[in-house]
């Protein structure tokens, strides 16, 4: 089946230990997927983080002292495909990525669930296109070169695309590669076009825009951020409290960031991601404010479009999105969210 080739592909990109499957894991730590959570965390429990931008958050606001477990490493890692090899490796204890990395896992049968939910409901990604490519407008991908990432949000935003413009995926090259090789691809014109997020778009275009780079906005929304953990350490009593206990962290340092955006620029766009003020301020600008709803229905009901939209594209075998989450977790983001920011 093609999705089976599809499967190697991700799983090469990964890496080796991805190869197997994480047989058992769900009862090795003795909590069960529908025993309560416990709510007292013991200070000595360590979770290792892959959460950049809140890092950045929490050690800008302060917040950061207040987490009441050990940070054993926060990983400097988003990719989903990585994220996905740091779970199996037992690097990574928690994570955030957009929905497809979960529905990912699950084809290759690894056992991870979405703990908590912020809704993206405007487009993130927009299409650079290499210099020389001619491409001006959406409707010129067609017959273009296209780098994708199937177990990634920069691929579904591609297939979404494809489909609000009638194309089949046959009337473009997908070429598979990583989010974190687009810029290279582009760079040598390996691809066409990359689906790019900030602050990756920016860096490409002060870079490229002069030999004729362009950036071509896109309609296609990846509707989900999502915070997901491995099923092995949910089942482990002390770091599901201890995850349970850090979403209201990862809310409070999205809600800092935005009501303090001169401070998160400075923090995270100017001395971590090495972009200037100005171009900080630009993404900002048109950055959505975040926002944690109160129920998971529609997020459910996303990400199974999205599942069985790689499905039909041969690229994952069915999954049932519902398996995805954890709904012992669901009212903590929007419980720890000012009115303001819930949905």
């Amino acid at each position: 089946m093609r999705y089976t080739l599809s499967r190697r592909a991700l799983l090469g990109a990964a890496g080796a230990s991805l190869l197997t499957a994480c047989a058992g894991e769900e009862s090795s730590g003795g909590l069960s997927g529908t025993a309560a959570l416990p709510e007292a965390v013991d200070p000595k429990t360590a979770l290792s983080i892959a959460i950049r931008p809140t890092q950045k958050q929490l050690e800008a606001s302060g917040l950061i002292s207040q987490l009441p477990f050990q940070v054993k490493e926060w990983v400097n890692l988003g990719a989903g495909p990585d994220i996905i090899q740091g779970f199996r490796a037992r690097s990574i204890d928690i994570a955030n990525n957009a929905g497809i990395p979960p529905i990912q896992a699950r084809a290759i049968n690894f056992e991870a669930k979405i703990v908590a939910v912020q809704t993206v409901p405007i487009p993130i990604y927009t299409f650079a296109t290499a210099p020389g490519s001619g491409i001006n407008s959406l409707a010129d991908l067609k017959g273009k070169k296209i780098a994708f990432s199937q177990g990634q949000a920069q691929g579904v935003v591609v297939l979404r695309t494809l489909k609000e413009l009638g194309l089949k995926n046959s009337d473009v090259t997908l070429v598979p590669l990583t989010s974190n090789q687009f810029f290279t691809a582009l760079q040598s014109k390996q691809v066409d076009a990359a689906p790019l997020g900030e602050p990756n778009l920016t860096k490409y275009l002060t870079q490229f825009e002069r030999d004729g780079a362009k950036g071509v906005a896109m309609k296609a929304v990846d509707y989900l951020s999502v915070l997901w953990s491995p099923v092995a350490v949910l089942s482990d009593p002390a770091k599901a409290a201890a995850v349970r206990s850090f979403i209201p962290f990862w809310v409070r340092g999205a809600v800092w960031g935005w009501e303090n955006q001169a401070s998160y620029i400075d923090a995270y766009y100017v001395k971590d991601q090495q972009v200037t003020k100005a171009d900080g301020e630009r993404i900002l600008q048109v950055a959505p404010k975040p926002v944690f709803p109160t129920s998971w229905d529609k997020a459910v009901a996303w990400e199974q479009e999205t599942a069985d939209l790689l499905a039909d594209g041969g690229f994952v075998p069915r999954v049932r999105a519902a398996d995805l989450f954890d709904r012992r977790f669901e009212k903590f983001a929007s419980d720890a969210a000012p009115a303001s920011y819930r949905e």
